[in-house]
């Protein structure tokens, strides 16, 4: 019986703990949800709860919609402004990571939700410790240890290859990527779609900055 339990252990046939916060460390049920969500005492990965403010949304409005919304060019130029900041902060603070990955979703649960996998455990809790008593851009960081282990469990497979029906208001990460020269400029590797990786060493920091 142990053994059948540890192998359905996060996934649809488990009817007591909740595979989508098992896989992605997030839930559209939240603390509604029907199943447990069994919040990690240790682990590499940090989640950043709505972090990132994409102009996306401000875009949605009639306004902005009546003024033409936003290019293309312009919110990958914020976007890699915010990477940037928040990259270059995590490692020179917390520790050298292995992912760091921005969610493009439109749902409630995971709507700017970032994702940072530290190698190192102790800097992961050293950086939720840190990052909880910090604001960013006017707004206070919310950060908690996250059970997502596999990225390539929690990302869209069909966002990869841009089938997904579902748009921004699919349950699995959409992970905006970088661009290629703000990857190069860090030294970082992408994987699939947008999925960050270390990679070689980065340069020095550009003299963009933004407010804190």
């Amino acid at each position: 019986m142990a053994e059948f339990l540890a192998s359905i252990f996060g996934t649809e046939k488990d009817r007591v703990n909740c595979p989508f916060y098992f896989k992605t460390g997030a839930c559209t049920h939240g603390e509604r949800c029907s199943r447990q969500h069994n919040r990690p005492t240790y682990s590499q990965t940090v989640l950043l709860n709505h972090m990132y403010r994409s102009p996306v949304n401000l875009s949605l409005t009639p306004e902005m919609q009546r003024l033409g919304g936003l290019t293309e060019e312009a919110l990958q130029t914020h976007f890699d402004e915010f990477f940037e900041d928040i990259y270059v902060e995590l490692v020179d603070k917390y520790g050298p990571i292995e992912e760091l990955n921005i969610c493009e979703n439109l749902g409630d649960h995971l709507v700017g939700n970032i994702y940072v996998m530290f190698k190192r455990e102790e800097d992961a809790q050293k950086a939720v410790d840190g990052l909880n008593n910090r604001w960013y851009n006017g707004q206070p960081i919310y950060a908690e240890l996250s059970p997502v282990t596999d990225f390539r469990e929690a990302c869209c497979r069909q966002h990869e290859t841009s089938e997904c029906t579902r748009g921004g208001y699919c349950n699995f990460l959409h992970v905006k990527a970088a661009s290629r020269e703000m990857r190069h400029s860090l030294g970082v590797d992408t994987y699939g779609k947008g999925r960050h990786v270390a990679g070689g060493r980065r340069r020095d920091r550009s003299p963009r900055r933004r407010r804190r």
